[in-house]
């Protein structure tokens, strides 16, 4: 959930510089120059530029401190909320909410997700939950799936958020279908590695898409679907079960079960988190792999969610020791650890030397009852930006165009910045 943001913001490049070559955006762009720091809204978490994950990084901040019974602002569930469209939709982020969205709104499957999740957890939302949950359903694909921007083809990593949205709103995700009849789970099962797949190691994964027409195994996509297929959000409830993950069953007793499908995809991670305790992936730019600690982080989360906080323990001592400076001043990675540490039954006070929620809560306006004065940020002192992020967009296109795909599932994303 770490790289998905910033992925995204390529994937929206990508769709806004459809049919331009790379020598017109060189003709046509302006050059690149310092610009002033954005303007951060005063009830928003981070202090990062939110085009790309404003929605997503606050839905995490207070869905992770709702989840350790921390009360957030009131001032930051307003923002949240005004971020919501009248169609029911979110976009990544609105500078402007008291304008209404329009044809030029783009508007973000994941980001509505995670907003479903965060309201419904704090209650007294109902209405602006049925709403998105209605918005998610009508632009639900064909093919039973979600696309991180409606219109374009499925990705496991939306339809899975998406399925997680829906069955945390209290929807049966195996009988929302779309008009060509087939289910949400149908969507999602269709990018499942199966017994067929080789290596066999790789059974059991899911892959973002298809490329070439082949499913290539993917973390980001397997931790997500493992918590869709269970039928579970982020908010992953600490369960008495702790049993060591296992290999997809082959041959399959039910290639269509859901939860058969999650419990084959903890045991890929499982798998993959043995070698070093963490992911690894190749990050733009970089030659060699690196340690990925926001899958890793999912993939903690999936664990837990299926009852196999054995196979997550390597993988939660690595975060302990290596995911401070990481997450340093991100809410939603900050976010993202203090559910990691909860579903676990980790006390997220105490992570490593770092206290995951004083450290959360001080990136954003103080929550109910705390001192504002050391955690607000001062909007006063930030400078409005100029028109940079659309040239930015515009400039990033063809970079997008080398493949939405392999972007999309490179990391965050989402755990966003």
């Amino acid at each position: 959930m770490n790289v998905r943001r910033s992925a995204a913001a390529l994937a929206a490049s990508a769709v806004l510089c459809v049919g331009v070559a790379p020598a017109a955006l060189a003709d046509t762009a302006p050059p690149a120059s310092p610009s002033a720091p954005p303007v951060i809204p005063s009830g928003l978490y981070g202090k990062a530029d939110p085009t790309y994950d404003g929605v997503w990084r606050q839905s995490f901040a207070l869905l992770a401190q709702h989840t350790v019974d921390v009360e957030p602002a009131r001032q930051a569930v307003d923002w949240l909320v005004g971020q919501q469209c009248a169609t029911g939709g979110f976009a990544s982020f609105r500078p402007n909410a008291a304008a209404e969205c329009d044809a030029n709104t783009m508007y973000d499957t994941n980001a509505t997700a995670a907003a479903v999740q965060a309201l419904k957890a704090l209650g007294g939302h109902d209405a602006a939950v049925r709403k998105s949950v209605d918005w998610l359903k009508s632009v639900q694909n064909e093919d039973g799936g979600w696309s991180y921007v409606p219109g374009t083809p499925s990705d496991a990593n939306s339809t899975a958020v998406v399925i997680s949205a829906l069955a945390v709103a209290g929807e049966k995700p195996a009988e929302v279908r779309s008009k060509a009849g087939k289910s949400a789970y149908e969507g999602l099962l269709a990018f499942q590695l199966g017994c067929a797949a080789e290596p066999a190691a790789d059974r059991g994964a899911f892959a973002f898409q298809p490329a070439d027409g082949k499913l290539v195994a993917n973390a980001d996509a397997t931790a997500a679907a493992a918590l869709a297929g269970l039928g579970k959000g982020t908010a992953v409830v600490p369960s008495a079960e702790n049993t060591p993950a296992a290999p997809l069953a082959c041959p399959a007793a039910n290639a269509a079960d859901p939860v058969a499908a999650a419990q084959g995809a903890a045991g890929y991670l499982a798998e993959a988190l043995k070698k070093d305790g963490h992911l690894m992936a190749v990050t733009p730019g970089a030659d060699q792999p690196t340690p990925d600690t926001g899958n890793t982080i999912d993939a903690v989360l999936a664990l837990a969610a299926a009852g196999h906080k054995e196979s997550a323990a390597g993988a939660l001592k690595w975060l302990q020791a290596n995911s401070a400076e990481w997450s340093k001043g991100k809410p939603a990675a900050l976010g993202t650890l203090v559910l990691a540490a909860h579903a676990t039954g980790t006390d997220p006070k105490s992570f490593g030397g770092t206290d995951l929620v004083a450290a959360l809560n001080a990136t954003g306006p103080a929550p109910q009852g705390a001192d504002t004065e050391a955690t607000e940020v001062d909007s006063k002192k930030e400078k409005p930006s100029g028109g940079q992020n659309l040239w930015w967009i515009i400039g990033s296109g063809a970079a997008a165009g080398i493949g939405i795909g392999i972007l999309l599932s490179g990391r965050r994303k989402k755990n966003q910045s």
